[in-house]
């Protein structure tokens, strides 16, 4: 694909920025696509999958983080973060998160199209991202949707499967259980958001050698879960 036919999406609600983006990165030779709030930006990003993603931490309807929570479920797009905050946590989380730069405001426009084009030629020299994810004895297909532990298939309902993928993509980090809705795309109005205790009770029978004690999805009290770091 010609450089001048990739396609950036930028989610920041700040319209001043986003023409003053549109404006060096078409003059850079990318086409430029807009959005004003995380769920406008996460329907774009569906409907035109663009080549890199240019990301606003403060978003109205959605945040940020979980529009990039959300986009890396499904995709392993080049993903900027561009925020006003300083904080080193809000850097560290979205790195975390699989972002691929961070760029705090207020920013040198020619430093951003640079660091566009950085990652986009990191991005096209790598090899594509693995279709297996392997923790300790589990294997997660991502393709088949098929989890094997130990070499044993287990039979996984679709929202169990997608539970563990979401949580074993992320060692260590806790997720409430909104978080983990919001993650594999079921939100409050559709159930409550207690019916993920359900599923995880379900999914640790399934997958835990001694559910009462699980090794693989720990719970948080007073938070939730995440998946051992160490296995």
């Amino acid at each position: 694909m010609l450089e001048g036919m990739k396609k950036i999406l930028v989610i920041e609600d700040e319209e001043r920025i986003v023409e003053l983006l549109r404006a060096y990165l078409e003059r850079a030779g990318y086409r430029v696509l807009a959005a004003y709030d995380g769920k406008a930006g996460l329907e774009l990003f569906h409907r035109e999958r663009p080549a890199l993603v240019i990301l606003d931490l403060l978003l109205p309807e959605i945040d940020g983080l979980d529009v990039a929570r959300r986009i890396r479920q499904e995709s392993d797009v080049p993903l900027i973060m561009l925020t006003a905050r300083t904080e080193e946590a809000d850097r560290v989380t979205g790195l975390e998160l699989g972002a691929d730069d961070y760029i705090t405001k207020p920013f040198s426009l020619r430093e951003l199209v640079a660091r566009v084009r950085a990652v986009l030629r990191r991005a096209e020299g790598g090899l594509a991202p693995p279709q297996r994810l392997e923790r300790g004895q589990l294997v997660i297909d991502l393709e088949a949707r098929q989890v094997e532990l130990g070499g044993r298939p287990l039979d996984l309902t679709p929202t169990e499967f997608d539970l563990l993928l979401a949580l074993a993509r992320y060692p260590g980090r806790v997720f409430n259980r909104l978080q983990l809705l919001e993650a594999i795309n079921r939100y409050p109005g559709e159930g409550l958001v207690r019916t993920v205790d359900t599923h995880i009770k379900n999914l640790r029978r399934k997958l835990e050698p001694d559910p009462a004690n699980p090794s693989y999805i720990q719970t948080v009290h007073g938070v939730g879960y995440r998946f051992r770091k160490e296995l």
